[in-house]
């Protein structure tokens, strides 16, 4: 079963995200901040992390910029979720290695949309 790593600093917001991935098949971690999710990648990387960009302890591109610099951070594919949505943010996320980028609020329809865009679920799932 491919795994997902949901890191946002807002419960219901994991709980919704937790609740689409798991009905898309992924098995579902959950972290509440980059520093977190960081300690999780460390012992063993997600198939895909749905990240948001503002939380506390370590942000999101803080977090994105440590996995990609780790051994194997490079493999999972990383979504982008966030309120955040001016070209600039855009940019620095893709430049410091997001695979997407999706807006809040989000629905299933358009994760499972980006989770066949970048590679791990099939269209017809």
């Amino acid at each position: 079963m491919k795994s997902c790593l949901v890191v946002d600093d807002s419960r219901v917001v994991r709980k919704v995200a937790r609740r689409i991935v798991e009905d898309l098949g992924f098995s579902c971690e959950e972290a509440e901040d980059g520093q977190k999710a960081y300690e999780h990648c460390q012992g063993g990387m997600p198939d895909i992390i749905l990240l948001d960009w503002n939380m506390p302890i370590m942000s999101g591109i803080e977090f994105l910029e440590k996995l990609r610099a780790m051994d194997n951070g490079d493999s999972p594919k990383v979504v982008f979720c966030t309120t955040e949505n001016d070209m600039s943010h855009i940019q620095r996320a893709i430049q410091a290695g997001a695979n997407e980028y999706i807006m809040k609020p989000f629905d299933s329809e358009i994760i499972q949309s980006k989770f066949v865009q970048v590679g791990v679920l099939n269209s017809s799932e």
